[in-house]
This record gives C-alpha cells, structure tokens and sequence, in this order.
C-alpha cells in the first residue's frame, strides 16, 4: 500500500470513496469535501494499491490560544482494505502532518457506537474526554477523544 498527500486528480476516487461509507445526511457535501481538500491549514491523505484509492484521511489545524491545534474531519477505508492497516497507517499521516504544522494537541469526534474506530484511537493514544448527545444524525452520540502530540501522552 501507497500512503501519499492528496493531489487534485484523486478528488472523483476520493469522493466515491465517502459515497459508499456514508449515507446522507452523514456524507459530506461534494463542495464541503472540496474545500475540505483544497484548504492551506488542512492535509489530506490518500491509501491507494495497483492505482486503486483504498482510504483517505483528512486533518486539519487552527491556532488556538493554547497554540495550534489540529481536528481529525474524517478517516475512512473501503470495506475491502479494513482490517489491513490502512486506518493506522493514514491516522499516523495525518498526525505527521499535524506535528509539521506547529500542532500540540489532535483530537476528533467519533460515534459512540463505531467500536473498530474507538479501539484505533485508543491503541494510537487517544483518550476520551467526553461525550456529545446529539452530534450526529438521528441523535446518535458522539465521543472526543484527544491525543497530546508533542509528548505522544493523551491529555
């Protein structure tokens, strides 16, 4: 497997990719994704084998008062390449890319039911620090999970 930055021409695999994980209203917009890509404060990047795109990942950062911090949009993998080491693999590019940027703190929202997804960010570093009712379509919970990027330790 090839893990590389997103180049503009992976936009349609990459797309179809977030159409066969999610359903609407969960997927993202056509136009949101491409902003999403595109923006200068963000990294995205792609798994891809034999010219197939298997996964992307997507992060991006801001400054804080506390410094820069960056939030995990998406990670997502084709039901075929699960369980291969495609998510870590793209967790840790992106986390790479975090710390490239100034980054000293990552962190997500996960859905409270999505246990595979969970237990990749806890064996990562991640730890819990709360719960969002509601977050998602359908009023399905979201969890946040925070990792400290400088010391590698969950705050």
């Amino acid at each position: 497997m090839l893990y590389r930055l997103y180049k503009p021409e992976d936009f349609d695999p990459l797309y179809a990719l977030e159409e066969l994980c999610f359903e609407p209203p969960s997927r993202f917009g056509r136009r949101y994704m491409r902003l999403l890509v595109g923006r200068a404060n963000a990294a995205a990047w792609i798994a891809e084998e034999d010219g197939r795109l298997w996964g992307f990942a997507i992060v991006e950062w801001s400054e804080e008062r506390r410094g820069i911090t960056a939030y995990i949009q998406t990670i997502e993998v084709a039901h075929e390449a699960r369980g291969r080491g495609v998510g870590g693999a793209l967790l840790g590019s992106i986390e790479d890319s975090a710390r490239a940027a100034g980054a000293r703190l990552i962190w997500l929202h996960v859905e409270a039911a999505n246990t595979g997804a969970i237990r990749l960010y806890e064996a990562r570093g991640y730890a819990c620090d709360g719960r969002q009712e509601n977050y998602y379509p359908h009023g399905r919970a979201a969890l946040i999970y925070v990792k400290r990027l400088d010391s590698g330790a969950a705050s």
